[in-house]
C-alpha cells in the first residue's frame, strides 16, 4: 500500500488556523471548558504547575502560550511583576538562556530569602535573574527597572500581582512605556471576571473588580495595543483570555 504524503508545513499550518477558528466558535466547548477551569479552580488546580521542581503557578498552556511569545519575539528584558515561589522566573530564565536574552527581572513585595536560595541553586539560570522587592507601582521600583532596561523596548511584561481593577490599572499604565511595537504586555488572570466568586480563599477583587475591567479601561484609554487573541483560541484554557496584549503603534 502507498504511504499517504504528509502534508507540507504550510499547509499543515492552513489547517491549524482553520481548526483553532473552529474550537473558538464552538460556544458549547468553551463554555464547557470554562465551567471546568471553575470547578478546578476550586482545588487551585493552577498550583500543580512546575517548571524544575518549583512552582510556576500558570496553567500549562498559558505556559506555552509565554513560550511562543518569547520565541516570536525573541524579548532582551522580561519583566515579572508577582513572582510567588519563582518557577515562572526559571522558566524565562531558561528560555532567555536558549535564546539568548539578557534578564529577568521579578518584582514582588515579598522575596523570601528561602526564594533567593533557591533560585541561586540554578547556576547560569540564575544569573540572569534579577529580584527587587517592593510595590509595582512604587515610582522607585520604576525607576530600578528604568535603569537596568536602558532605552530597550524589545521586553516582554507579565503583570501577575495584586488583580484588583486600581491596581492593575496603574500598572498597566506605568509599564506599558516598557514595551516596543511588535512586543507583548500581558494582563494576568483575566479569567477572574468569567468565574464567580472563589470560595477557596476571601480575596480582595472578583467580577467587575478584575485584570479584565482594568484591561478593557486601559484599551478604551489608547489604540497603541491590541488584543491577540490567536493563542486563547487554539490553547482552549486560559486564565489570561484578553490579557496577551501586543503593541501595534510605536
Amino acid at each position: 500500500m502507498k504511504a499517504r504524503p504528509l502534508y507540507t508545513r504550510n499547509e499543515f499550518e492552513t489547517l491549524r488556523k482553520r481548526w483553532a477558528e473552529g474550537l473558538v466558535c464552538d460556544k458549547a466547548v468553551q463554555d464547557q471548558a470554562l465551567d471546568l477551569l471553575v470547578k478546578a479552580d476550586r482545588h487551585n488546580w493552577i498550583h500543580q504547575t512546575n517548571w524544575f521542581g518549583e512552582p510556576i503557578l500558570q496553567l500549562p498552556q498559558d505556559v506555552f502560550t509565554l513560550q511562543e511569545i518569547i520565541f516570536r519575539t525573541r524579548p532582551r528584558f522580561i519583566i515579572e511583576v508577582g513572582v510567588a515561589w519563582g518557577g515562572s522566573l526559571l522558566f524565562y530564565s531558561t528560555l532567555m538562556h536558549a535564546l539568548g536574552g539578557e534578564r529577568v527581572i521579578g518584582i514582588d513585595v515579598y522575596i523570601p530569602d528561602d526564594l533567593r536560595a533557591r533560585l541561586e541553586r540554578f547556576g547560569p539560570l540564575s544569573e540572569r535573574i534579577t529580584l527587587i522587592q517592593g510595590s509595582s507601582v512604587d515610582p522607585r521600583i520604576v525607576e530600578q527597572v528604568r535603569a537596568i532596561v536602558g532605552d530597550c523596548r524589545q521586553n516582554l511584561v507579565h503583570l501577575d500581582s495584586l488583580h484588583s481593577h486600581a491596581h492593575v490599572l496603574q500598572e498597566l499604565k506605568l509599564y506599558s512605556p516598557f514595551v516596543g511595537k511588535g512586543s507583548y504586555l500581558i494582563c494576568g488572570d483575566t479569567v477572574v471576571e468569567r468565574m464567580p466568586e472563589q470560595t477557596h480563599r476571601p480575596r480582595p477583587w472578583g467580577p467587575g473588580n478584575s485584570p479584565q475591567t482594568a484591561c478593557a479601561e486601559f484599551l478604551r484609554s489608547t489604540d497603541e495595543f491590541e488584543v491577540d487573541r490567536e493563542f486563547e483560541a487554539k490553547y482552549l484554557f486560559s486564565c489570561n483570555p484578553g490579557g496577551y496584549l501586543r503593541r501595534v503603534r510605536a
